[in-house]
């Protein structure tokens, strides 16, 4: 693999040169089209009037927003300046954001007023009353919200145009790729969150490479539903497409019914989701109104994709080349992907192959040794995608990253005959039940087979006997109806006795992280309250 050195500021620099009055993106329902010269012209002027704020190279630039207009703008500024941009997720509430806040060491934060029940700028009041966020030096309020005493984004703008433009390009030729330029936390499951350290070098390459496997072009049209503040949006799509000198159309939040108006409308020809966003696009009711005949390609990720569903996105909406990419956050985040000519079967039930450039394997955790064909065990890769480590951890980072350079990802997964990966579930939901090993997704494969079945999700439930049992947590298809009954029954047979589900939940949806991957822990926490009350029920009476 050939490897781009530019920084992200110089490539957008070279589109401008090359093709300023290429339209770069498109916000669809709120009449934004801004060619690579608008946003560029909007970059600057952020940038400088960060620099005015006290921004420096290194400083940490936080955004806490949904997918607003000047989301990427923040985040080239921050680029071209050298300064961090911190990627915060949307769903954080208050302590969530004090922790990161304080542990990212943030100067400067950029939010909104308020997203979904959560008041932003109300508890950064608060906080900031308090004393907690030492610091904390500016908070800028964007999107046209009240600013209750903060900097308004406008205001930014406004500095950006009276600063000094030789400092201002004298610190963007002092930016190299080597230097960290988005932070973002991890799902802190097991622990605090660890900010992951991701330099121009890991995330364009890891965007060029992605680009490539969906064989982009400059004709290409990307539809952007997915967060940004999560890597497969800011380096699947938004930094893919600069390398492939692309256009995106945006979504401020995932909308099923604006997704469908705005392929048609935009003609987008990518489109990419976690099969949630898929299956909620598939069962729309408007979903016949319009049409896909512009799709071509995009990406799958994040979670198992049923094949029905992966048949359903190809046959239904044009998408007959669509891909899965597997990956981490600490992997920029593209570990594996399958390829556009692999069969459906094979893109909805394997991760596919390495990424160019990322040499992958598969070791046992309990001693190291690679494992062998069809083996299960710890995937690990190394490569130029590996994150720079976690801020301020060394020893985190030591425990993930080995000597030999080998990242440990925490999934179960093996390697087929063909090469291909397939992910089993993580170290730390694989199911021990009586000292059997039990692999959730290889369940999960098997009870989508079921007709009725939209989602599911096993996970392990707490048992005196057995330490463990098997749980189903399952999402029905509008109109179907099913029991346990009938799910263990269809399992009966077909897998072993002792991975057959002892309980089966149905649930109305899935508790969710802001990307839109299921927390399986949640399930777990639910599946033990759900069980004891059952028990004791069954006690009582």
């Amino acid at each position: 693999m050939v490897y781009i050195e530019d920084t992200l500021g110089d490539l957008l620099n070279k589109c401008v040169d090359d093709i300023p009055d290429k339209n770069f993106i498109t916000y669809h329902r709120r009449n934004i089209r801004w060619t690579y010269r608008d946003f560029n012209d909007r970059v600057d002027l952020f940038a400088k009037g960060l620099v005015a704020l006290g921004v420096t190279k290194d400083s940490k630039v936080g955004i806490w927003a949904n997918n607003i207009p000047d989301w990427l703008v923040v985040f080239f500024a921050t680029a071209k300046i050298g300064a961090w941009l911190v990627a915060i997720n949307t769903n954080y509430k208050a302590s969530e954001i004090e922790y990161v806040l304080a542990d990212a060491d943030i100067h400067t934060l950029c939010t909104i007023e308020s997203y979904r029940d959560t008041d932003c700028l109300g508890i950064i009041h608060d906080l900031v009353d308090k004393g907690h966020l030492h610091k904390l030096k500016n908070v800028v309020v964007m999107d046209g919200g009240r600013s209750s005493g903060f900097v308004k984004a406008e205001e930014v703008f406004e500095l950006g145009k009276k600063a000094n433009d030789i400092v201002y390009r004298r610190m963007q030729a002092e930016v190299s790729s080597s230097d960290v330029v988005n932070m973002q936390y991890t799902s802190g499951t097991t622990g605090f969150p660890k900010g992951v350290m991701l330099t121009h070098f890991n995330i364009v390459n890891n965007g060029y490479a992605a680009g490539q496997a969906l064989a982009y072009t400059p004709d290409d049209r990307l539809l952007v539903c997915v967060p940004l503040f999560h890597c497969i949006g800011i380096v699947l799509a938004a930094c893919a497409s600069l390398t492939h000198r692309m256009s995106m159309v945006i979504t401020v939040d995932f909308n099923a019914e604006e997704v469908l108006e705005a392929i048609e409308a935009e003609q987008c020809t990518s489109l990419y989701g976690v099969p949630t966003m898929f299956v909620a696009e598939l069962g729309h009711e408007s979903f016949s109104k319009y049409n896909y005949s512009s799709l071509r390609t995009g990406i799958m990720a994040g979670s198992l994709c049923p094949v029905e569903t992966m048949n359903e996105v190809m046959d239904k909406m044009n998408m007959r080349e669509i891909i899965s990419v597997y990956g981490l956050t600490e992997t920029s985040p593209g570990m594996t992907c399958s390829c556009t000519t692999d069969s459906a079967f094979l893109r909805a039930t394997t991760v596919g192959r390495p990424f160019p450039g990322v040499e992958v394997k598969i070791v046992d955790p309990s001693d190291g040794h690679e494992c062998g064909v069809d083996e299960n065990g710890e995937i690990c890769c190394r490569g130029y995608n590996l994150m720079k480590g976690y801020y301020k951890n060394d020893k985190a980072t030591s425990e993930t990253i080995d000597s030999d350079g080998w990242l440990h990802s925490g999934d179960i997964a093996f390697k087929d005959e063909h090469g291909f990966y397939h992910i089993t579930g993580r170290i730390k939901d694989m199911i021990i039940r009586g000292g059997e090993n039990i692999y959730p997704r290889e369940i999960e494969n098997f009870i989508y087979s079921m007709p009725e079945v939209s989602m599911v999700e096993v996970v392990g439930i707490p048992d005196e006997k057995y330490g463990e049992i098997v749980g189903a947590f399952i999402i029905l298809k509008d109109g179907c109806v099913l029991t346990q009954e009938q799910v263990r029954e269809y399992c009966m047979g077909q897998i072993a006795r002792y991975k057959i589900p002892k309980y089966v939940f149905f649930l109305k949806e899935f508790p969710k992280t802001g990307s839109g991957k299921v927390m399986k822990y949640k399930l777990r926490e639910m599946g033990a309250r759900l069980v004891d009350d059952m028990l004791n029920e069954t006690i009582v009476n």
